[in-house]
């Protein structure tokens, strides 16, 4: 597996997405086993980043990962998000970043996770209630005091981290792109490399529609959030479905399965260091550990936009557990 250097943190070009293990999707929480040994597997095939939140369950998915990673802690590269849960009595979906909120958190995660420092710790979403001053304060005491180990933020703007970078440096992004979300090529990925942040990319897989697993017939369980998303249902999902279909057979005809074009070509953008793939089962990661080595051309690339045309995007109701 090839790793990055994210300033001072290496970590594997593929990350595993231990979310839907626990929230957010079909059959998620139904087979801790088999998603334990999932976060194994990934840690045998060189997959170091495992990427988790508080909010994610809440708190059960930290819990899953921290009993993956017992007497593992030395191979893994822990991620883990702050700041939609309330800690003063508000609770689960509630924007908090006040530094003691932040305290509580650190503190849960530790426990939940069975670990004395968290490797890197994101603000999950901004939070417009508090001075971003007095997150970052809390943020470096946190690192002072050997907590965390680096500082990230997910699903920010150019905006917002610019607002960011007046109280301290940037170091990471974790926002959506796959070949269904392509609108941070215009603005967020040229601010990163200008600032010289690290990317780290969820969704590569478009929330398994370019997994190949899916068909007119896929129905989701009501605690999916795709569920309730027009584009995973009627006319939407079926232009969407016919771009899958045109896309494993370019696939196909590269000698590549879906899972590895979708990947490889999220990692084929130079501002793109990681892609964090979501799995529950081992075999799930194969073709995303594979895809960090195939190398797409600039007429392989041509093609798939060709195929893509003006394909709607893949956005849901933006799913706050993400």
């Amino acid at each position: 597996m090839r790793h990055v250097k994210l300033r001072d943190l290496e970590v594997s070009r593929i990350g595993l997405g231990a979310m839907g293990m626990s929230h957010g999707y079909t059959g998620a929480g139904s087979d801790d086993a088999e998603s334990i040994r999932t976060i194994h597997w990934a840690l045998e095939l060189g997959v170091t980043l495992i990427d988790t939140a508080e909010i994610y369950g809440p708190y059960v998915n930290e819990e899953l990962v921290g009993r993956a990673l017992k007497g593992h802690r030395d191979q893994a590269v822990i991620a883990t998000k702050f700041g939609l849960v309330s800690h003063a009595g508000a609770g689960p979906w509630k924007l908090d970043s006040t530094p003691a909120n932040i305290r509580a958190a650190v503190q849960g995660s530790l426990q939940r996770l069975g670990t004395d420092y968290i490797d890197l710790y994101y603000q999950h979403r901004v939070d417009p209630n508090t001075p971003i001053e007095d997150t970052v304060g809390a943020l470096a005491e946190l690192v002072a005091e050997g907590k965390i180990r680096h500082v990230g933020v997910s699903n920010y703007g150019p905006a917002e981290m610019e607002s960011l970078r007046r109280f301290t440096a940037v170091e990471t992004l974790q926002p959506p792109y796959h070949l269904f979300r392509r609108e941070i090529e215009a603005d967020v990925l040229p601010y990163c490399t200008a600032h010289g942040m690290g990317v780290l990319v969820y969704g590569p897989l478009a929330h398994g529609l370019l997994s190949g697993s899916m068909t007119a017939h896929t129905t989701f369980a009501a605690d999916d959030w795709r569920s309730q998303s027009a584009d995973f249902s009627g006319e939407t999902f079926a232009r969407n479905l016919a771009v899958v279909e045109e896309l494993e057979r370019f696939a196909t005809d590269r000698g590549l399965s879906l899972v590895e074009l979708a990947v490889a070509w999220t990692l084929s953008h130079p501002a793109v260091d990681v892609a964090i793939v979501g799995a529950r089962r081992p075999a799930q990661l194969e073709g995303s550990v594979r895809a960090a080595d195939v190398k797409l051309t600039d007429e392989d690339r041509v093609e798939i936009d060709r195929i893509m045309g003006p394909a709607a995007p893949v956005h849901g109701p933006n799913p706050e557990g993400m």
